[in-house]
């Protein structure tokens, strides 16, 4: 009875290493397709006993793609959640064999994120960022594009006309629906309080656009303040909370436009009863949907992640389809929308 043959039997007859083998029986990227057919001709012909060999051959004829993110705080449970989608939506694809870098600026500091997509773009064939807009930004992006790796922005129009396209919401709509369900919910005029993570966020300023529009045209007796700028940190828009409620007494509602809405949540639960002040957020958190349950939140503002993520990974390969892919149009998907009574 004849022996089965060996790794080193395997080796021998593809005229390769041990360890160029044991990476092609196990999927890894660093080896030419051409070693790869060697070893699989070799296996079929000496009679190597796996079963992988069907799926090795049909990983070979899909291309490799590599995926590279960079998106903002890694503590924050919305992008903790949207980098897992990220992987996800890369990982369910069937046509390529796709590789996901997924990297988090240190700060929201221009610099720090040019930083990060120039080292993914090492790697990467094609990327996406949640950056913010600023003209070293705008110019690391053109820098990018120009040396044919193709890059999308989300959430935020980082560099539009630059980068790629964006994906998204609407964030002139996201504002408006905040001022509706909070001109819905308030019954008495006063005063509307808005966060934005800061004045380079377009975005935000979009949002604040939307529901100062909104509050203009359809509840003329609530008065938009000035936008506070909380850095999308916790602290400084719990302790920014506490002052308006101080200095406004008759502050009837907030919109968070970005993160941070943690430290509105706790200044509420601290000083006001459930539904005193109309409080709008987005993204569904554990934070968020405790703060709907106990009526403290009237509406979370949600984007689609799944949705957003398989969208934004069919363009990105389209994209490393094309030696020259056209700057494409923005791309908005619907909001979803959770009240106290739909969680």
């Amino acid at each position: 009875m004849s022996r089965r043959p060996t790794l080193k039997d395997l080796a021998k007859a593809a005229g390769v290493g041990l360890a160029t083998v044991d990476r092609v029986l196990n999927g890894r990227d660093n080896v030419r397709q051409a070693t790869v057919r060697r070893v699989l001709i070799a296996a079929q012909e000496i009679g190597y006993p796996t079963a992988r060999l069907a799926e090795i051959n049909d990983r070979t004829e899909r291309p490799v793609v590599r995926f590279g993110f960079v998106l903002h705080k890694p503590s924050q449970a919305f992008y903790r959640s949207f980098a897992a989608a990220l992987e996800a939506a890369v990982a369910e694809r069937q046509d390529v064999r796709g590789r996901c870098e997924i990297r988090f600026s240190a700060s929201q500091s221009p610099g720090d994120f040019a930083a990060e997509l120039q080292e993914a773009g090492q790697s990467a064939q094609v990327l996406a960022t949640s950056a913010i807009n600023h003209p070293g930004l705008s110019r690391a992006i053109a820098a990018l594009q120009g040396a044919g790796k193709p890059v999308f922005s989300l959430l935020n129009d980082a560099a539009s006309g630059i980068q790629q396209s964006y994906l998204g919401l609407d964030n002139v709509k996201v504002g408006r629906i905040a001022g509706w369900m909070i001109a819905t919910q308030v019954r008495d005029p006063g005063k509307v309080a808005v966060f934005i993570g800061g004045n380079r966020w377009h975005g935000h300023i979009l949002r604040e656009t939307g529901l100062r529009s909104y509050l203009r045209d359809h509840a003329p007796g609530l008065e938009l303040l000035d936008a506070v700028v909380n850095l999308e940190t916790r602290q400084v828009t719990y302790e920014a909370t506490l002052d308006l409620l101080d200095r406004h007494p008759d502050l009837r509602g907030i919109y968070v436009a970005g993160g941070g809405m943690e430290g509105a949540i706790a200044a509420l639960r601290e000083l006001r009863p459930p539904g005193k002040v109309a409080l709008v957020v987005n993204e569904l958190t554990d934070d968020s949907r405790a703060a709907l349950a106990d009526r403290y939140a009237s509406l979370v503002i949600a984007t689609p992640l799944t949705e957003l993520s398989r969208q934004l990974v069919d363009l990105m390969i389209e994209a490393t389809r094309q030696s020259a892919p056209p700057v494409s149009a923005q791309h908005f998907l619907t909001p979803q929308l959770y009240g106290p009574e739909s969680i």
